[in-house]
């Protein structure tokens, strides 16, 4: 990987907000795949007048890809950073402030010079985080659409409201997951096939009562991994699925996200952060009665076949117990 040290000095310099002479660097990857590489960058800065500053800074580059039926989504983190959708962030639950962003068109390619969050992520988040997550979550949406300030009437690479319905319909028409739940060779229990089965059958129903609840800009990747706790801010990253949604979508990847969900304490997250949640909201808008939420039905449509799907293409038996065991939670949480 190649870094400018031009471009490097001036991240720095808006990093620090002051004059940096010279840089060296280390580059250490943190995460990322074949379409998106995300770098530590760490080293020392010397400014105009002597000073010696370590520091740290993530480099984020991305490349473009295609999402299914979001085909700007590749871009999307660089054109909501490149608006002032960060002026809308209180102190308490924001992204990472962005020091520098390029894009390189022939490429189709994009760089994120972004400030380093460090703190609790994962599963080291504790019931307290979880909770203060959907808290924090619930007062962001709840004041932007009470308020409908200016800057969200300018965003025009969001994804749309029906992009969870299109992506479950999309998933309900592949016939390996679709038939194996209905199938003879099906080794789940009855009573979690006839979830998954009463979920179909009853879509058209839920979708409406989803849609009479308030539209709310969603963050779409709302899991873990997404969330880091530094003492009293809450870090949001990866917002490359982001745009309009409904009422408590994004509870449901926050409490079920299949590739990294605290399975032991699902059932209590459920409990815990929907109150939260729609606390939080209420604090600026009138809020739906809590018991009306439809974060069971939300996290069926998003996760169940792709538990199913999970299931049927794990390695080993250990991944197949992982994902019966989400799905034997999921199906305790309609009874709670």
């Amino acid at each position: 990987m190649i870094i400018k040290s031009e471009t490097l000095i001036y991240v720095l310099g808006r990093c620090f907000k002051k004059h940096i002479l010279s840089a060296d660097f280390l580059t250490t990857h943190l995460q990322g795949g074949t379409v998106g590489n995300v770098h530590l960058v760490t080293g020392i800065a010397e400014t105009a007048d002597g000073e010696i500053m370590p520091y740290r800074i993530v480099l984020k580059i991305q490349k473009k890809w295609e999402r299914y039926n979001d085909p700007d989504s590749w871009r999307r983190e660089y054109d909501l950073y490149m608006s002032d959708l960060g002026t809308t962030f209180p102190d308490a639950f924001r992204w990472p402030i962005c020091y520098h962003a390029e894009m390189n068109a022939e490429e189709n390619e994009f760089q994120l010079w972004l400030e380093y969050a460090d703190g609790v992520s994962g599963l080291d988040l504790t019931g307290d985080m979880y909770e203060q997550a959907a808290l924090e979550l619930g007062r962001y949406q709840g004041k932007l659409y009470a308020e409908q300030p200016a800057v969200l009437q300018q965003l025009a690479n969001l994804s749309h409201a029906d992009l969870m319905k299109n992506t479950y319909l999309h998933y309900r028409s592949w016939p390996v997951v679709y038939d194996y739940i209905r199938s003879e060779e099906c080794e789940f229990p009855k009573h979690v096939r006839e979830m998954l089965i009463g979920i179909d059958e009853n879509a058209d129903a839920i979708f409406t009562r989803i849609e009479q609840l308030p539209l709310v800009l969603c963050h779409r990747d709302f899991w873990v991994n997404n969330l880091i706790c530094d003492g009293g801010t809450l870090f949001l990253l990866d917002w490359d699925t982001s745009g309009w949604g409904y009422l408590g979508e994004d509870l449901a990847s926050l409490i079920a996200d299949e590739d990294e969900a605290d399975f032991a304490h699902m059932v209590e997250c459920y409990q815990r952060c929907i109150p939260a949640y729609y606390k939080g909201f209420a604090e600026y808008a009138d809020a739906p009665p809590v018991a009306g939420h439809c974060v069971y039905e939300m996290i069926l449509l998003v996760f169940g076949y792709r538990l199913v799907e999970r299931y049927l293409h794990a390695e080993d038996d250990n991944g197949k117990t992982q994902s019966l065991h989400a799905l034997q939670k999921i199906y305790q949480m309609n009874n709670i």
